[in-house]
């Protein structure tokens, strides 16, 4: 609406922000069937076995050293968006950098072919290096079109579509012209601006190596994935046996102190997957903020390693941040921005006649709702600003992956973070965040 910037956020008088939600409990129950109808069709157009059927191939990672960035949680088209766009496009400059990974919600608020263009295009332009991704929930409300159009490979796309259609009986839309247009569109803008995203054949993928293996997975909308896409999951993690495995899924184990997957069993079963396959990594966007937590098992496995990543563009989740809870699911954890950090700025920038909200929250915690609840109308788009990325170096050469932290202004300092103690630091208060995870245990 054009009388947002008078209210001062983006989020709660944007009419199609609360369409979305309409979208929502449009989509959310047709998510497992309509990406299963798609790989069906996608496997039966290229033909042959699924073991390397949706697996991608940056170049340079075979040998050596290399580097990638994950960004989640990005497609607003806003402020926030647009603070970290000189970071990781001077990031992806460096020669070590091969590609780039969006982890959850490309586009906000609804997926929308139409919002590509300002959303992803525009502030990915310069970036020259391969950008894959998975979608969120947002992208799933308009069943997955402007995603699969723009992220498959041509051929791919054109199957998925008019497959996800065929689900519906036709009755959704997707004629052939349609699907034509479409993409016909993202050809256009992918030529226009220079980007590569268009080497996926499904919503999630896997890259592997000799001694590295990423696994990324699509968990739509309410956190769950399909047979076909579980099946998979089996045959890349048993190819993945023996290496150094990073998963990235489409939501969180842990996030705002918790641990979101009690009273869930599918989705505790697809974390267990991994952690039984050896997963050291796993990354996730959905919750707008950056949060790290070590799981240490109580034999003698190696500790695992959690992050939520989904602090690239959309609107701070501030409820982790100012609620932060006083027991949690693992004694070593750490969060940016830092409650602290956070009250700063809303004292400084909220106006007078939210007040009374802010007031609300600090002294009665947002009852009989919660400070997540109301986290969109404290969405200041200027500085400073509070939105991260993370850089992962594959270091072979020292036998460690390191996940370094980027904000609006760079790296992120040790000191920025709010932690559970100093043993999760990996340097001084002044330096700059990079955790630092063993590739093979030492000899």
């Amino acid at each position: 609406m054009a009388v947002n910037r008078i209210w001062g956020f983006s989020w709660y008088f944007n009419t199609e922000s609360w369409a979305s939600a309409f979208y929502q409990k449009v989509t959310e129950l047709r998510v497992d069937t309509w990406r299963a109808r798609t790989e069906e069709a996608v496997a039966a157009a290229y033909g042959g076995s699924d073991d390397e059927l949706f697996r991608v191939t940056p170049p340079g990672i075979k040998e050596g050293d290399f580097s990638f960035l994950v960004v989640g949680d990005r497609g607003e088209g806003d402020a926030s968006q647009y603070s970290l766009i000189d970071r990781y496009l001077e990031l992806g400059r460096r020669d070590d950098v091969e590609f780039l990974i969006i982890s959850s919600d490309v586009i906000y608020p609804a997926g929308a072919m139409v919002d590509y263009e300002d959303n992803f295009y525009l502030p990915f332009k310069g970036f020259t290096k391969p950008i894959y991704a998975i979608p969120g929930n947002h992208d799933w409300f308009d069943a997955l079109e402007g995603f699969n159009a723009n992220f498959l490979e041509d051929k791919a796309a054109r199957v998925a579509l008019s497959a996800r259609a065929d689900a519906d009986l036709n009755l959704t839309s997707k004629d052939k012209d349609r699907v034509d247009r479409l993409l016909k569109r993202a050809r256009e803008l992918r030529e226009l601006y220079g980007i590569r995203n268009d080497e996926q054949r499904a919503p999630y993928f896997d890259i592997q190596t000799e001694d590295f293996a990423l696994i990324a997975i699509d968990t739509g909308i309410l956190r769950t994935a399909d047979d076909r896409q579980l099946a998979w999951l089996e045959d890349v993690l048993k190819q993945a046996r023996g290496k150094f495995i990073m998963a990235v899924v489409g939501h969180p184990k842990y996030a705002a102190g918790i641990d979101t997957s009690v009273g869930d069993a599918n989705f505790t079963e697809l974390y267990d997957t991994f952690e039984r396959a050896g997963a050291r990594v796993l990354m996730a966007g959905d919750t707008h903020d950056f949060e790290f937590y070590i799981e240490e098992p109580a034999d003698d496995e190696s500790p695992r390693y959690y992050f939520v990543n989904g602090g690239g563009g959309a609107y701070l989740s501030i409820g982790g941040a100012l609620a932060w809870p006083e027991t949690l699911p693992t004694k070593k954890w750490a969060f940016y921005p830092s409650g602290d950090a956070v009250n700063t700025k809303l004292d400084a920038e909220t106006p007078a006649w939210k007040q009374p909200f802010w007031l609300w929250i600090k002294r009665f915690g947002a009852w009989p709702i919660s400070i997540e609840t109301l986290s969109g109308m404290f969405d200041f788009n200027h500085a400073p600003f509070f939105q991260s990325f993370v850089e992962v170096r594959v270091e072979r050469s020292k036998n460690r992956v390191v996940f370094a932290l980027h904000g609006a202004n760079g790296p992120i300092n040790w000191r920025d973070l709010q932690m559970s103690s100093e043993e999760v630091m990996g340097g001084g208060s002044d330096d700059p965040v990079e955790f630092t995870v063993e590739m093979r245990p030492a000899l």
